[in-house]
Protein backbone atom coordinates (compact mmCIF):
# COMPACT_ATOMS: atom_id res chain seq x y z
CA UNK A 1 0.00 0.00 0.00
CA UNK A 2 1.07 3.66 -0.93
CA UNK A 3 0.86 5.92 1.92
CA UNK A 4 0.88 10.04 1.46
CA UNK A 5 4.19 11.70 2.52
CA UNK A 6 2.15 14.51 3.96
CA UNK A 7 0.22 12.59 6.79
CA UNK A 8 1.04 13.82 10.50
CA UNK A 9 -0.31 11.65 13.23
CA UNK A 10 -0.32 13.37 16.28
CA UNK A 11 -0.07 10.71 19.60
CA UNK A 12 -1.79 11.99 22.62
CA UNK A 13 -0.16 10.22 25.84
CA UNK A 14 -2.22 11.43 29.18
CA UNK A 15 0.37 10.68 32.50
CA UNK A 16 0.07 9.97 36.13
CA UNK A 17 3.09 9.07 38.24
CA UNK A 18 4.32 7.41 34.80
CA UNK A 19 7.91 8.06 35.58
CA UNK A 20 9.60 4.94 34.92
CA UNK A 21 8.05 4.37 31.35
CA UNK A 22 7.59 7.42 29.55
CA UNK A 23 11.66 6.69 27.75
CA UNK A 24 10.93 3.40 27.27
CA UNK A 25 7.41 4.22 25.27
CA UNK A 26 9.32 7.06 23.14
CA UNK A 27 11.75 4.41 22.33
CA UNK A 28 9.05 2.10 21.01
CA UNK A 29 7.10 4.33 19.18
CA UNK A 30 9.91 4.99 17.06
CA UNK A 31 11.15 1.66 16.50
CA UNK A 32 7.27 1.27 15.81
CA UNK A 33 7.03 4.20 13.33
CA UNK A 34 9.97 5.17 11.88
CA UNK A 35 10.14 2.45 8.27
CA UNK A 36 6.68 4.38 8.16
CA UNK A 37 6.23 7.48 5.68
CA UNK A 38 4.35 8.97 8.39
CA UNK A 39 5.41 12.23 10.50
CA UNK A 40 4.17 11.77 14.01
CA UNK A 41 4.28 13.74 17.03
CA UNK A 42 4.04 12.53 20.39
CA UNK A 43 2.13 14.70 22.79
CA UNK A 44 2.17 14.05 26.36
CA UNK A 45 -0.31 15.33 29.24
CA UNK A 46 1.05 15.52 32.94
CA UNK A 47 -1.92 14.96 34.88
CA UNK A 48 -0.80 16.41 37.73
CA UNK A 49 1.90 13.60 38.57
CA UNK A 50 3.71 13.44 42.30
CA UNK A 51 6.46 11.76 41.00
CA UNK A 52 9.27 13.46 38.84
CA UNK A 53 7.10 12.16 35.68
CA UNK A 54 7.03 15.84 34.38
CA UNK A 55 11.05 15.95 34.41
CA UNK A 56 11.00 13.19 32.37
CA UNK A 57 8.86 14.10 29.96
CA UNK A 58 10.62 17.45 29.58
CA UNK A 59 13.82 15.27 28.94
CA UNK A 60 12.24 13.69 26.41
CA UNK A 61 10.86 16.55 24.51
CA UNK A 62 14.31 18.55 24.52
CA UNK A 63 15.86 15.77 23.37
CA UNK A 64 13.37 14.58 20.64
CA UNK A 65 12.02 17.27 18.17
CA UNK A 66 8.85 15.76 17.69
CA UNK A 67 8.00 15.29 21.73
CA UNK A 68 5.77 18.23 23.35
CA UNK A 69 4.35 17.98 26.43
CA UNK A 70 1.42 19.91 28.64
CA UNK A 71 1.61 19.90 32.27
CA UNK A 72 -2.04 20.88 33.74
CA UNK A 73 -2.22 22.20 36.90
CA UNK A 74 -3.34 19.54 39.06
CA UNK A 75 -5.38 15.92 38.31
CA UNK A 76 -7.92 16.76 35.94
CA UNK A 77 -8.97 12.97 35.21
CA UNK A 78 -7.82 11.26 32.42
CA UNK A 79 -10.51 12.09 30.12
CA UNK A 80 -9.86 15.57 30.26
CA UNK A 81 -5.98 15.00 30.06
CA UNK A 82 -7.14 13.48 26.72
CA UNK A 83 -8.94 16.40 26.20
CA UNK A 84 -6.41 18.54 27.03
CA UNK A 85 -3.64 16.35 24.45
CA UNK A 86 -6.43 16.16 21.78
CA UNK A 87 -7.58 20.03 21.68
CA UNK A 88 -3.64 20.55 20.62
CA UNK A 89 -3.08 17.64 18.29
CA UNK A 90 -2.90 18.86 14.59
CA UNK A 91 -2.47 15.76 12.75
CA UNK A 92 -4.68 14.21 9.92
CA UNK A 93 -5.25 11.42 12.55
CA UNK A 94 -4.93 11.44 16.32
CA UNK A 95 -3.74 8.48 18.11
CA UNK A 96 -4.92 8.38 22.13
CA UNK A 97 -2.78 5.29 24.11
CA UNK A 98 -1.92 4.98 27.52
CA UNK A 99 1.68 5.32 28.94
CA UNK A 100 2.01 2.24 30.97
CA UNK A 101 2.71 -0.08 27.95
CA UNK A 102 -0.73 -2.12 28.11
CA UNK A 103 -1.44 -0.68 24.91
CA UNK A 104 1.13 -2.16 22.09
CA UNK A 105 2.63 0.45 20.20
CA UNK A 106 2.87 -2.11 17.03
CA UNK A 107 -1.21 -2.23 16.74
CA UNK A 108 -0.79 1.17 15.66
CA UNK A 109 0.35 0.17 12.36
CA UNK A 110 -3.04 -1.86 11.89
CA UNK A 111 -4.89 0.85 13.01
CA UNK A 112 -3.41 3.11 10.26
CA UNK A 113 -4.60 0.10 7.58
CA UNK A 114 -8.07 0.57 8.83
CA UNK A 115 -7.50 3.96 8.34
CA UNK A 116 -6.26 4.68 4.74
CA UNK A 117 -9.18 1.86 4.00
CA UNK A 118 -11.59 4.62 5.02
CA UNK A 119 -12.60 4.34 8.73
CA UNK A 120 -12.87 7.50 10.92
CA UNK A 121 -12.50 5.81 14.14
CA UNK A 122 -10.24 2.67 15.08
CA UNK A 123 -11.08 1.88 19.01
CA UNK A 124 -9.70 -1.64 20.38
CA UNK A 125 -11.24 -3.69 23.21
CA UNK A 126 -9.87 -6.56 25.27
CA UNK A 127 -10.55 -9.71 23.57
CA UNK A 128 -9.96 -11.54 27.07
CA UNK A 129 -10.23 -10.47 30.12
CA UNK A 130 -6.62 -8.52 31.67
CA UNK A 131 -4.49 -11.47 31.87
CA UNK A 132 -2.27 -8.84 33.97
CA UNK A 133 -5.42 -7.46 36.27
CA UNK A 134 -5.94 -8.37 40.05
CA UNK A 135 -9.44 -10.63 39.88
CA UNK A 136 -11.84 -7.65 41.67
CA UNK A 137 -10.34 -5.50 38.97
CA UNK A 138 -11.55 -8.11 36.14
CA UNK A 139 -14.77 -8.38 38.46
CA UNK A 140 -15.63 -4.91 38.59
CA UNK A 141 -14.23 -3.93 35.00
CA UNK A 142 -17.36 -6.22 33.71
CA UNK A 143 -19.90 -4.99 35.92
CA UNK A 144 -18.81 -1.49 34.56
CA UNK A 145 -19.38 -2.26 31.09
CA UNK A 146 -22.80 -4.31 31.91
CA UNK A 147 -23.86 -1.59 33.50
CA UNK A 148 -23.55 0.92 31.04
CA UNK A 149 -24.98 -0.97 28.44
CA UNK A 150 -27.67 -2.00 30.28
CA UNK A 151 -29.08 1.61 31.63
CA UNK A 152 -27.42 4.26 29.05
CA UNK A 153 -27.94 4.46 25.71
CA UNK A 154 -24.91 3.49 23.93
CA UNK A 155 -23.37 0.38 23.76
CA UNK A 156 -19.55 -0.59 24.29
CA UNK A 157 -17.92 -3.87 24.39
CA UNK A 158 -16.53 -5.37 27.10
CA UNK A 159 -13.21 -4.06 28.13
CA UNK A 160 -13.07 -0.97 25.67
CA UNK A 161 -9.92 1.25 25.86
CA UNK A 162 -9.05 4.20 25.40
CA UNK A 163 -6.87 3.05 22.76
CA UNK A 164 -7.62 4.53 19.33
CA UNK A 165 -7.22 6.15 15.97
CA UNK A 166 -9.71 9.30 15.30
CA UNK A 167 -9.68 10.72 11.70
CA UNK A 168 -8.96 14.92 12.04
CA UNK A 169 -12.69 15.43 11.42
CA UNK A 170 -14.10 13.16 14.28
CA UNK A 171 -11.42 15.39 16.54
CA UNK A 172 -12.84 18.69 15.33
CA UNK A 173 -16.63 17.47 16.32
CA UNK A 174 -14.87 16.72 19.79
CA UNK A 175 -12.76 19.88 19.92
CA UNK A 176 -16.49 21.61 20.30
CA UNK A 177 -17.86 19.05 22.41
CA UNK A 178 -18.15 21.55 25.95
CA UNK A 179 -19.14 19.01 28.95
CA UNK A 180 -18.20 19.57 32.60
CA UNK A 181 -17.97 16.07 32.82
CA UNK A 182 -16.48 14.07 29.99
CA UNK A 183 -16.63 10.08 29.02
CA UNK A 184 -14.50 9.87 25.91
CA UNK A 185 -15.12 6.16 24.81
CA UNK A 186 -18.77 6.78 25.41
CA UNK A 187 -18.90 9.95 23.24
CA UNK A 188 -16.55 8.49 20.57
CA UNK A 189 -19.17 5.76 20.34
CA UNK A 190 -21.71 8.18 20.26
CA UNK A 191 -20.50 10.40 17.40
CA UNK A 192 -21.02 8.03 14.75
CA UNK A 193 -18.70 7.74 11.69
CA UNK A 194 -17.03 4.66 10.24
CA UNK A 195 -16.44 2.93 12.98
CA UNK A 196 -14.69 -0.59 13.63
CA UNK A 197 -13.48 -2.21 16.90
CA UNK A 198 -9.85 -4.58 16.84
CA UNK A 199 -9.85 -7.09 19.57
CA UNK A 200 -6.24 -7.27 21.11
CA UNK A 201 -4.68 -8.50 24.83
CA UNK A 202 -3.04 -6.00 27.20
CA UNK A 203 0.22 -5.83 27.65
CA UNK A 204 2.27 -6.08 30.76
CA UNK A 205 2.48 -2.90 32.60
CA UNK A 206 6.58 -2.19 32.13
CA UNK A 207 6.91 -0.12 35.92
CA UNK A 208 3.96 0.76 38.59
CA UNK A 209 0.53 -0.16 39.27
CA UNK A 210 -2.68 0.56 38.38
CA UNK A 211 -3.78 4.07 39.87
CA UNK A 212 -7.59 3.12 39.34
CA UNK A 213 -9.44 2.06 42.64
CA UNK A 214 -12.68 0.03 43.03
CA UNK A 215 -14.24 3.70 44.74
CA UNK A 216 -13.22 5.53 41.36
CA UNK A 217 -14.28 2.75 38.87
CA UNK A 218 -17.87 3.08 40.77
CA UNK A 219 -17.75 7.02 40.52
CA UNK A 220 -16.41 6.70 36.52
CA UNK A 221 -19.55 4.17 36.03
CA UNK A 222 -22.28 6.21 37.96
CA UNK A 223 -20.79 9.52 36.26
CA UNK A 224 -21.10 7.61 32.51
CA UNK A 225 -24.13 6.17 32.89
CA UNK A 226 -26.18 9.29 33.57
CA UNK A 227 -24.06 11.41 30.85
CA UNK A 228 -25.72 9.40 28.30
CA UNK A 229 -29.38 8.64 29.76
CA UNK A 230 -32.06 10.04 31.84
CA UNK A 231 -32.88 5.93 31.65
CA UNK A 232 -32.29 5.55 35.50
CA UNK A 233 -34.90 8.14 36.52
CA UNK A 234 -37.16 5.62 34.14
CA UNK A 235 -35.98 2.56 36.24
CA UNK A 236 -36.73 4.42 39.56
CA UNK A 237 -40.00 5.50 38.33
CA UNK A 238 -41.17 2.16 37.35
CA UNK A 239 -39.88 0.78 40.91
CA UNK A 240 -42.30 3.29 42.15
CA UNK A 241 -45.17 2.33 40.52
CA UNK A 242 -44.33 -1.33 40.69
CA UNK A 243 -44.60 -0.51 44.74
CA UNK A 244 -47.48 1.19 44.80
CA UNK A 245 -49.23 -1.23 43.25
CA UNK A 246 -48.16 -3.73 45.53
CA UNK A 247 -49.39 -1.42 48.24
CA UNK A 248 -52.76 -0.89 46.72
CA UNK A 249 -52.87 -5.34 46.66
CA UNK A 250 -52.56 -4.67 50.50
CA UNK A 251 -55.51 -2.76 50.92
CA UNK A 252 -58.40 -5.44 50.51
CA UNK A 253 -56.12 -7.53 53.28
CA UNK A 254 -56.09 -5.03 55.28
CA UNK A 255 -60.13 -4.54 54.91
CA UNK A 256 -60.60 -8.26 55.58
CA UNK A 257 -58.41 -8.09 58.74
CA UNK A 258 -60.18 -5.64 60.45
CA UNK A 259 -63.88 -6.12 59.42
CA UNK A 260 -62.89 -9.72 60.59
CA UNK A 261 -61.77 -8.59 63.45
CA UNK A 262 -58.51 -10.15 64.03
CA UNK A 263 -56.65 -7.08 62.95
CA UNK A 264 -52.92 -6.94 65.31
CA UNK A 265 -50.59 -3.67 64.81
CA UNK A 266 -47.10 -5.02 65.04
CA UNK A 267 -44.24 -2.82 65.47
CA UNK A 268 -41.63 -5.17 63.44
CA UNK A 269 -44.33 -4.77 59.45
CA UNK A 270 -44.38 -0.86 60.61
CA UNK A 271 -41.16 -0.38 60.81
CA UNK A 272 -40.16 -2.83 57.98
CA UNK A 273 -42.74 -1.13 55.80
CA UNK A 274 -41.41 2.74 56.84
CA UNK A 275 -38.07 1.94 56.52
CA UNK A 276 -38.41 0.09 53.27
CA UNK A 277 -40.62 2.61 51.51
CA UNK A 278 -37.71 5.69 53.02
CA UNK A 279 -35.15 3.77 51.23
CA UNK A 280 -37.12 3.90 48.08
CA UNK A 281 -37.45 7.35 48.51
CA UNK A 282 -33.70 8.57 49.30
CA UNK A 283 -32.84 6.49 46.50
CA UNK A 284 -35.37 8.45 43.80
CA UNK A 285 -34.07 11.57 45.51
CA UNK A 286 -30.57 10.33 45.43
CA UNK A 287 -31.02 9.64 41.86
CA UNK A 288 -32.72 12.71 40.47
CA UNK A 289 -29.93 15.13 42.76
CA UNK A 290 -26.85 13.61 41.21
CA UNK A 291 -29.03 15.07 37.59
CA UNK A 292 -29.59 18.30 39.36
CA UNK A 293 -26.04 18.65 40.55
CA UNK A 294 -24.54 17.48 36.93
CA UNK A 295 -27.03 20.59 35.56
CA UNK A 296 -25.55 23.03 38.30
CA UNK A 297 -21.89 22.13 37.49
CA UNK A 298 -22.56 22.34 33.79
CA UNK A 299 -23.90 26.02 34.24
CA UNK A 300 -20.90 26.81 36.06
CA UNK A 301 -19.04 27.07 32.62
CA UNK A 302 -15.87 26.02 34.30
CA UNK A 303 -12.91 25.04 31.77
CA UNK A 304 -12.43 20.87 31.43
CA UNK A 305 -8.36 21.51 32.19
CA UNK A 306 -6.01 24.59 33.49
CA UNK A 307 -2.54 23.89 31.33
CA UNK A 308 0.42 25.28 34.01
CA UNK A 309 3.31 25.24 31.23
CA UNK A 310 4.13 23.40 27.93
CA UNK A 311 6.14 23.88 25.03
CA UNK A 312 3.94 25.08 22.56
CA UNK A 313 3.36 28.99 22.47
CA UNK A 314 0.86 31.36 22.34
CA UNK A 315 0.33 33.33 18.90
CA UNK A 316 -3.06 35.19 18.48
CA UNK A 317 -4.74 33.19 21.95
CA UNK A 318 -3.87 29.98 20.54
CA UNK A 319 -1.27 27.33 21.46
CA UNK A 320 0.86 26.56 18.36
CA UNK A 321 4.03 24.37 18.40
CA UNK A 322 7.54 26.48 18.85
Amino acid sequence: MIYDLKKRISIVIPAYNEEKNISFLIEQLGETLSNTNYEYEVIFVDDGSRDNTLNEIKFNAAMHSNVYYVELSKNFGKDHALKAGIGLAKGDAVITMDADMQHPPEMILTMLRFWEDDYDIVYTYRKNANPHAKKYQKATSKMFYKGINMLSDIQLENGTADFRLMDAKVVKQLKAIDEYEIFLRGIIKWTGFKQIGLPYTPSKRHTGEVSYSFFNLVKLAVSSIMAFSARPLYVVTGIGLFVSALAILYIPYVLISYFAGYAVSGWASIMATIAFFGGLQLLVLGIIGVYVGKIFMQSKHRPNYIIRSTNFVAVNNDLIRI
